[in-house]
């Protein structure tokens, strides 16, 4: 018999929106472990390099309802709905600078769907139960 499904991923064809309003192609592969719940793990690539974020599961799921007057987030990730619903921004902002990337909503709603088809809000905490016996064993090894 087959293990259940575990993770979820979903690439999404993305804008990184320059200062001069240009745009250049990249892509974001969003990916989604059920044994770390509250994580998304993000890959920005673009032509010349990859940047990798750790995102809340929660941050996406706000940023899906939020809009441009009031965006998901207060720090480095804020998310949020363009003016055209169709399409989610997410800002980034970091010792390297800040980006604004751009891309259809469609594939974000249907990512959450699955993490929470995988884990449900509010159930996270069991799944964390493998996780943190690892940890205490690494501890316990050093």
């Amino acid at each position: 018999m087959p293990e259940p499904v575990r993770d979820a991923c979903e690439v999404v064809a993305m804008h990184l929106v320059l200062s001069d309003a240009s745009v250049l192609p990249i892509t974001a592969e969003l990916s989604f472990e059920a044994d770390d719940p509250y994580t998304v793990r993000v890959a920005f690539t673009g032509a010349h390099s990859t940047s990798t974020w750790l995102i809340g599961r929660e941050l996406f799921a706000h940023g899906l309802l939020a809009d441009t007057a009031a965006p998901a987030g207060t720090g480095d990730v804020r998310i949020w709905r363009d003016e055209d619903p169709a399409y989610l921004l997410i800002a980034l902002s970091g010792v390297e600078g800040d980006a604004l990337l751009a891309g259809p909503i469609e594939p974000f709603e249907r990512f959450v769907a699955a993490t929470v088809a995988l884990v449900p809000f509010g159930s996270e905490s069991p799944h964390m139960e493998g996780e943190i016996s690892r940890l205490i064993v690494t501890l316990l090894d050093a």
